[in-house]
């Protein structure tokens, strides 16, 4: 299973559709990523960005994002209605596919560490990744803005960020952190009148006795006023319950409902929770949702998006990726003779066997097929570094170092799947000499398949370690191919061996 992160950066800039662009294009630019969805607002003067992709890749795209902010958006500057520190006031990972909350926290924390020092900005980390329970809230952290942190930081111990330099500058303070999906949910109501959005807001927030998972706010929004809103449990406390609550509570002050939008991405079934409402629907099932079934059966059309991807006339997917997919297909068979052998009486002795070899397959199989993604994605990391700056001697150098540091990566994926795929083989090897005789043959491709895949990943390895200049990390990834092919050819030989025979015996 291929590892996905969301990260949804907002930056204080929702006017200038240049700037906006400068950033957001910056973040584009990083080999994996996928920017789904920017959203700016003119009064609140913010822009949202939802970026996914795997968390090497996104984690460099948030740092570049904040990098670009910085260059460009001057706080002392800086008006809106939505609350603020920063240039990139805030920039939350969110565990998607693949991926833990741990992880996520890590990630947070090592960009928090990067941007302090190599950017010169305050961090702030909050939510799961909160150093001291006062930050783990966003509001709490953010109190005073921009404005406030300015005249306290440095002064009071209190407001002394986690990374970086204990004073403020242009590009202001940034919070990050790691955190489950949330909704920005906000409702417009006909009025000009900010306090009855505030009075409501009060009304249906958790920290002044409404809901548990909202977090509420009331604002001016373009000639009438808003609650806006961040709901942190979708589930827990639906959008249609605060909507009616909303509604309700506007009636008292004479005030109606007249929109309501979604800021950024949510999650179909927290709509389809809402549509069940309002439409009084029983007993409905989301399988009955077009869209829903014909994602089950997305999975019979992969197969055929890879070879699309493969075919087409572009650097990646290719041979590294190719290799990677066979060795996970190796690991699919050896999981599916292993399977084929479980509970079957004439294989009693050896089912503990098979349960330890279908296990440690399936893991491979996932681990594997991953590594095709990354393969891509550490090419296009080396075609990034290639493109930096190269005026000026200081460039020069950084891109030195980048390229290398890039090669290093770009061998080591490879390295890694040319290691699994011989772990393949020495399960395919077991299962071949014990397992249900009549899936021999299978045992046979995933031999022919594991071998290939060794070949092919040495390969990818053997044309990034040509221009690898650390004569150690050369040496080392040398030694490595080589008693990596040794055993490789060795293992795939012996199980061809033992294929002929249990099909001549059979």
């Amino acid at each position: 299973m291929r590892k996905i992160v969301e990260c949804v950066p907002n930056f204080s800039e929702g006017r200038n559709a240049e700037v906006v662009e400068q950033i957001v294009g910056q973040m584009e630019e990083v080999a994996g990523v996928r920017v789904l969805d920017v959203e700016s607002d003119a009064d609140h003067n913010r822009t949202v960005v939802t970026l996914v992709g795997p968390p090497q890749a996104v984690e460099e795209a948030a740092f570049r994002g904040i990098e670009a902010a910085a260059k460009r958006i001057d706080m002392d500057e800086h008006r809106g209605a939505h609350p603020r520190m920063g240039a990139t006031d805030v920039v939350p990972f969110v565990p998607v596919r693949g991926v833990s909350m741990e992880e996520c926290v890590e990630m947070a924390r090592r960009l928090g560490e990067r941007v302090g020092w190599e950017l010169k900005i305050p961090v702030y980390l909050y939510e799961a990744a909160a150093t001291r329970p006062e930050r783990q809230n966003l509001a709490d952290v953010r109190r005073g803005e921009y404005e406030g942190l300015k005249k306290e930081m440095g002064s009071n111990p209190d407001r002394a960020p986690d990374f970086g330099p204990a004073r403020i500058g242009s590009a202001g303070a940034t919070a990050i952190g790691a955190r489950p999906f949330l909704i920005a949910f906000n409702v417009n109501l006909n009025s000009s009148d900010v306090e009855v959005a505030k009075a409501i807001a009060r009304a249906v927030r958790h920290s002044s006795g409404g809901f548990r998972y909202v977090k509420a706010l009331g604002v001016p929004a373009g000639g009438v006023v808003q609650v806006t809103m961040n709901m942190t449990d979708y589930r827990r406390t639906p959008l249609y319950r605060v909507f009616e609550a909303i509604r309700t509570e506007a009636a008292r002050y004479g005030v109606s409902v007249i929109a309501s939008e979604i800021v950024g991405l949510a999650p179909s079934e927290a709509l389809v929770g809402a549509a069940k409402w309002y439409l009084g629907l029983h007993d409905f099932d989301d399988a009955q949702i077009l869209e829903n079934r014909l994602a089950e059966d997305a999975e019979d059309w992969v197969p055929w998006s890879t070879l699309d991807a493969v075919a087409a006339p572009t650097a990646t997917p290719g041979g590294g990726s190719v290799a990677a997919l066979a060795g996970a297909l190796a690991a699919a068979l050896v999981q599916m003779h292993a399977g084929l052998t479980l509970g079957k009486p004439a294989f009693a002795e050896v089912e503990p066997e098979m349960q330890e070899i279908r296990r440690r397959a399936e893991a491979l199989r996932g681990t594997l097929a991953e590594a095709a993604q990354e393969d891509s994605d550490s090419y296009g990391a080396v075609m990034q570094a290639f493109a930096m700056p190269k005026g000026t001697d200081l460039e020069k150098g950084t891109r030195r170092e980048a390229i290398q540091k890039a090669l290093i990566y770009a061998a080591e994926v490879p390295m890694q799947v040319a290691r699994l795929s011989v772990e393949t083989l020495e399960l395919a090897k077991r299962v071949a000499a014990q397992g249900n005789p009549s899936c021999i043959c299978d045992s046979g491709v995933a031999g022919s398949m594991a071998r290939a895949a060794v070949q092919g990943a040495l390969l990818n390895v053997a044309v990034n370690l040509k221009d690898i200049k650390d004569a150690g990390v050369a040496e080392s990834l040398r030694a490595a191919m080589e008693a990596l092919r040794q055993r490789g050819e060795a293992l795939a030989d012996e199980l061809e061996g033992l294929v002929g025979e249990r099909m001549n015996a059979s």
